[in-house]
């Protein structure tokens, strides 16, 4: 048996370490030759460490301008109605950094604020609104046109619509320049360094140390502009020999200045192209063939049995047995019976997987009931409303409420009864979809005859939606205007052509020339569905003498329809 002492001295981490430390001798060596040098790096890595300091700065500050874009569309929604101001005063008060965030009309009067806001009637005419006015979604500026903040301070705003999209005004983050500050205990930045804020044309705005920071270069943003930020030597206003790093902050509007001590250069140490050259060369071959020799013995035969192992795992093997592993050292020995007890911990874990999705997937048929559920007490509701009502307009608005409600109640339900939560089979949700609204207008007048000629497509909720509610205004159009006291044929075609799709409807009514130019409500919804489909929408005369609303949009990405599905095979 092994003594214990001897298995301590036979790890793997001895061994590399006494291999090593043969190998690596004359580098120590060679290290106390070298430190002729180190000034020299010392003043090149100073260099190197404050320009790379300075975009870090600048990243940072502009991740705090991000965060502010985040916050206000955050906050946008809820940044009207009642106790809106305490809300915001909330909001500054816990997270540091904001002097104030405004909400503005869309004439540019202040509509609710955590703060004072100044005043200034032309605000609806500043540039900044202007732009936001014109579809611009965020804008930053330090020159808002009127004093937002007791100090220098920029205003980050993002454009507010209303539920339309059209535009209604503006909220708004004063951002106090003072936050967008580095802080000179920050470890990325070398000891001793000293930070500034300066404006475009070079005036400093604010400094941890005045005297650190002299005039700027006349090409220090050319600088910038090319490499993202500019390092350069001179003397601060004590005489001082100082390095200087600079990096956009807000834009082109505020930029980040760091001032550090320099300790010079030293050209004067130069080694021997002796010493420089073959002793790290001999040391290199030395520490290789000593490394790779000790590494295949102890370390990468074994490797590569444990991967070998780890390979079947990745296939799905995990009853396999690391046994060979018994005889390697004890660092490989505890990594195969962690490699083990990994295997047996994912055959529990999958196990455990596979029962939370299936809660899961009957949690989501739960939600997608209820769901449906409700939206068929409302649909009820709506009929008791719509029997009780004596004006035709009225009853008809209801009865067109009702069905679009029993279109998107058809849609919850084939989601839970289906078997992908996720996706609908277009064909039968368009055949029950026609059949109930034709059924609903049978007791009212003659009946309706329907044709269906429907191409197989799976089919998203989010697109289902607007097609099937583009359906029911087609065919609720035709009910009322073709089919009125004399019944008919009404025809519903999809077909998928490649890249698009089409959705037809059609009557065998005779329509008037007014009414393929009518603009009602109907025609509206119609249109407002087809381009939330990316798509568009056209009602002609057929040549039966009706009326053909036609659907065209971009076909889904083609997958793999059910099996019970026929004909073309294209899904969402």
């Amino acid at each position: 048996m092994t003594s214990p002492n001897w298995a301590s001295l036979s790890t793997i981490r001895v061994r590399l370490t006494a291999a090593l430390a043969v190998a690596l001798l004359p580098v120590l060596l060679l290290g106390v030759l070298q430190a002729a040098i180190a000034f020299h790096r010392e003043g090149v890595g100073l260099r190197e460490n404050l320009g790379r300091a300075a975009q870090q700065s600048a990243a940072a500050a502009r991740a705090r301008m991000e965060g502010a874009e985040i916050l206000l569309q955050t906050l946008a929604p809820g940044s009207v109605g009642f106790q809106c101001a305490q809300r915001l005063a909330q909001v500054t008060q816990r997270i540091p950094g904001y002097a104030n965030l405004v909400r503005f009309d869309r004439a540019g009067r202040v509509a609710c604020a955590a703060g004072d806001v100044p005043n200034d009637p032309q605000r609806q005419g500043r540039t900044w609104f202007q732009h936001l006015a014109a579809g611009d979604s965020l804008v930053v500026t330090r020159d808002p046109g009127a004093g937002y903040a007791d100090g220098p301070s920029v205003l980050a705003a993002i454009r507010a619509t209303t539920p339309g999209g059209v535009f209604d005004g503006a909220f708004a983050a004063v951002i106090p320049l003072a936050s967008l500050q580095p802080s000179t205990t920050d470890p990325s930045l070398p000891r001793g360094a000293e930070v500034a804020l300066v404006d475009p044309a070079g005036r400093y705005i604010n400094s941890t140390n005045t005297s650190a920071f002299p005039g700027l270069p006349g090409d220090w943003r050319a600088r910038i502009g090319k490499s993202g930020s500019a390092v350069w030597y001179a003397d601060d206003r004590n005489g001082e020999r100082r390095v200087f790093s600079a990096a956009p902050v807000v834009r082109d509007d505020v930029y980040v200045v760091l001032s550090a001590r320099s300790p010079g250069v030293l050209s004067w140490a130069r080694l021997n192209p002796l010493t420089g050259i073959l002793f790290p060369l001999l040391t290199f071959v030395l520490a290789l063939t000593a490394v790779t020799v000790v590494s295949e013995r102890v370390v990468i035969r074994w490797i590569a049995y444990l991967q070998r192992i780890a390979a079947l795992y990745a296939k799905g093997r995990l009853s396999v047995r690391p046994v060979q592993a018994e005889q390697a050292p004890p660092e490989i020995r505890d990594l195969a019976a962690t490699l083990q007890e990994m295997a047996t911990a994912i055959v529990g874990r999958d196990a455990t997987l596979r029962d939370n999705l299936a809660q899961k997937d009957a949690l989501m048929r739960e939600i997608h009931h209820r769901v449906k559920n409700n939206l068929q007490v409302i649909s009820s509701l709506l009929n008791m409303q719509q029997r009780a009502l004596t004006d035709p307009a009225a009853r008809a608005a209801m009865s067109d409420t009702r069905q679009r409600i029993t279109a998107l109640a058809l849609i919850y339900r084939a989601l839970y009864q289906g078997p992908d939560l996720k996706r609908v089979d277009l064909r039968p949700f368009l055949e029950e979809l026609t059949a109930q609204l034709v059924a609903g207008e049978m007791l009212h007048g003659p009946p309706v005859q329907t044709e269906l000629s429907v191409d197989a497509l799976v089919i998203d909720p989010d697109r289902l939606a607007p097609l099937a509610l583009f359906a029911v205004e087609a065919i609720t159009n035709a009910q009322k205007h073709a089919f009125a006291g004399r019944g008919g044929i009404l025809n519903v075609n999809f077909h998928v052509r490649g890249d698009e799709a089409e959705l037809e409807i059609s009557d065998d009514g005779k329509a008037s020339d007014d009414a393929l130019v009518s603009s009602g409500v109907g025609r509206t919804l119609m249109t407002a569905f087809a381009r939330q489909l990316r798509g568009r929408a056209e009602v002609v005369r057929n040549p039966g003498g009706g009326i053909t609303a036609r659907l065209l949009f971009p076909t889904p990405a083609a997958e793999d329809v059910p099996p019970s599905a026929p004909g073309n095979q294209a899904a969402a």
